[in-house]
């Protein structure tokens, strides 16, 4: 018995000589650390401490270590995070080969375990989002309009004198998807509701991938995916709606038809077949578009829309500038384009509520020296403290306020009419990324977005009950959540618009 004991005692002195050691000469040591322990095992704590506690330490990290780096500890690795302007300029100029966004995003997205190699390899969709759909906002905005007219109404179900109560974020949701994918893959599909609870299901299957094989180390992630992946799951549940609408679409690019719809799904396809992919490809790239949008554009419009409820006397000003263009112009993108009271609208409440607190997501390909000393080893996953940022008063005058119509006096001063549009990135202003790594789709949800809040204003009034006071968001590791269940009182205008 007492010779069990020495061995066993033997062997836990020899593994902790070993993880003294790992954690003597492990590269990112030197590195400040938030959170927790940095340690091996003890770690685990900060990673805990990260999913409850990831907003307070991030603003912990950018003020104690503003203009530098720091660390904070994940399930699977290290996260390093960069804090001020100066240091997203510094990662924005880095060309891929030494921090790769492509690398960066698949660690907080594991689509590529998820989906497969192809997907992760061949991000084709991307180059049409960032071209034909962006090059075609204005000729798919009057269906976005079109349907806009359609599902507010039935999803705010207001009446004239009289105010109802909605869970706007989760209705924001539903118009949200019906309007995206009237451009994704057009009508009857966007209106379909087992297509649509796919649709926004994705997300969340996605996040329960992420949770799952995010446990394991790189090297079985890829295996853990093929055997776990919901988003799969969701995949093959959608075939059998889209394959038919592809079926007929193929049919269409053979004959070279004039009569080709003019919506993602078709560009997608057309790429699919001139690189020979079949349909599931389509039907995954589908699913992604959904991911990316849904989720992100129903929160950005759920916060804009909780502050006005908050703060209704900013309506009347929005009104003031929207029917009037609207009156001139109609629906379009150049009406949407002079409506710089909308569109500060959206900026403000992104830059005060963020979807993620971090931002400009990067892996190192190489060992890098970044431009204040730090050292970043290959491998390392590096991302900017955003919405300590975002926050902070040496940037933004009253950081901590609501001011609705900020971008908008900002874009008076001379030189300044684009600088501050919302689509715009800046080193100190990262809720889409920033550089030629920014959100590609955020032209197109910029559009949607200024669309529906606009509509919404004309169309409604605009309250919260009681006290009339917004309730906080929810944060859960990165990620920022409007209120998930607050009611918001809206009632139907008297207007020809």
């Amino acid at each position: 018995m007492q010779d069990l004991l020495n061995v066993v005692f033997t062997c836990l002195t020899a593994l902790v000589g070993v993880l003294v050691v790992k954690w003597l000469t492990h590269p990112l040591r030197a590195l400040p650390t938030v959170g927790g322990p940095s340690f091996p095992l003890l770690s685990y704590r900060g990673a805990f401490n990260w999913m409850r506690y990831g907003k307070a330490m991030v603003e912990e990290g950018y003020a104690k270590y503003y203009g530098s780096a720091f660390k904070v500890a994940m399930f699977d690795q290290w996260l390093v995070i960069i804090s001020g302007p100066k240091l997203v300029e510094d990662v924005r100029r880095r060309p891929d080969d030494e921090l790769s966004f492509v690398d960066g995003a698949t660690e907080f997205v594991p689509l590529w375990h998820a989906l497969g190699p192809e997907f992760h390899e061949d991000h084709y969709h991307l180059d049409i989002i960032r071209d034909k759909l962006t090059r075609s906002l204005a000729s798919l905005l009057p269906d976005l309009i079109d349907e806009l007219t359609v599902a507010v109404p039935e999803y705010i179900p207001a009446k004239v004198h009289e105010w109802v109560s909605v869970d706007i974020a989760a209705h924001a949701r539903e118009i949200v998807a019906r309007v995206s994918n009237r451009a994704f893959v057009g009508k009857p599909t966007c209106r379909n509701r087992r297509y649509l609870d796919l649709a926004i299901g994705f997300a969340t299957d996605i996040n329960k991938d992420k949770t799952i094989i995010n446990l394991f180390p790189v090297s079985v992630k890829t295996f853990i995916g093929h055997f776990v992946s919901y988003a799969k799951t969701n995949v093959q549940h959608a075939m059998p709606l889209l394959k038919p609408i592809i079926s007929e679409r193929r049919r269409l690019i053979e004959q070279d038809s004039s009569e080709k719809p003019h919506d993602m799904l078709q560009w997608i396809t057309e790429t699919a077949v001139a690189k020979g992919h079949g349909d599931q490809s389509i039907v995954e790239r589908v699913m992604v578009m959904n991911f990316a949008a849904i989720h992100t554009s129903s929160t950005s419009i759920t916060q804009a829309l909780y502050h006005l409820a908050e703060q209704p006397q900013y309506l009347q000003p929005l009104r003031d500038e929207i029917e009037p263009i609207v009156s001139e112009e109609g629906w379009t993108k150049a009406a949407l384009g002079k409506m710089w009271k909308v569109d500060s609208v959206m900026r403000e409440a992104q830059r005060l509520n963020g979807i993620n607190t971090i931002s400009v997501m990067r892996k190192a390909r190489k060992n890098v020296v970044l431009s204040d000393g730090t050292h970043i080893p290959q491998g390392t996953l590096l991302v900017a403290a955003a919405m300590p940022m975002h926050h902070d008063e040496d940037l933004y005058d009253n950081a901590h306020v609501f001011d609705p119509f900020r971008f908008a006096r900002q874009r008076e001063g001379e030189g300044q009419g684009t600088r501050f549009q919302y689509v715009n990135t800046s080193a100190d202003y990262v809720a889409f990324g920033h550089g030629k790594h920014a959100c590609p789709g955020r032209f197109f949800a910029a559009t949607e977005l200024k669309a529906m809040l606009a509509y919404i204003v004309l169309n409604y009034d605009i309250k919260f009950d009681g006290d009339g006071q917004r309730p906080g968001n929810v944060y859960w590791g990165p990620i920022v959540f409007p209120a998930p269940s607050a009611r918001v009182l809206f009632r139907k205008r008297q207007t020809s618009a």
